[in-house]
């Protein structure tokens, strides 16, 4: 059995009030690195290996220009995004339960970057194939 993880941006939030206490640029604005919908693919095999690149040319699917959203053939994942995703994205490339007895399905995990005024929320699934 062979394993890769898809990621999928299912949402992004925006809390304006927040960016405009905090935030050294009130008007930061939603995160520029994702879209909603964006799809990543990540394969570590003897021909890839996605997780040790941070998911750089990962993206199968956008709505936006590749070329700017992270894990595109130009940028990796948002350092902020990666803290989050990249453990779930490494079980899950091991063949590993994602997320046991908390998800509906143990190969799923929806998480979020750590970005308080703007997170991203991502959906991680391990998908098994031969």
């Amino acid at each position: 059995m062979k394993y890769k993880v898809k990621v999928t941006v299912l949402d992004k939030k925006l809390y304006p009030e927040l960016q405009q206490q905090y935030c050294a640029n009130p008007a930061s604005g939603a995160c520029p690195c994702y879209n909603v919908g964006d799809e990543f693919v990540f394969y570590r095999d003897d021909e890839r290996d996605d997780f040790w690149h941070m998911g750089l040319n990962t993206l199968v699917k956008t709505n936006g220009n590749p070329d700017t959203v992270a894990g595109g053939p130009k940028m990796p994942f948002c350092s902020e995004a990666w803290d989050s995703v990249s453990r779930y994205i490494y079980t899950g490339l091991q063949g590993g339960s994602i997320m046991k007895g908390w998800m509906k399905n143990e190969n799923e995990m929806i998480t979020c970057c750590s970005d308080g005024t703007r997170p991203v929320i991502f959906k991680i699934e391990r998908v098994d194939y031969e």
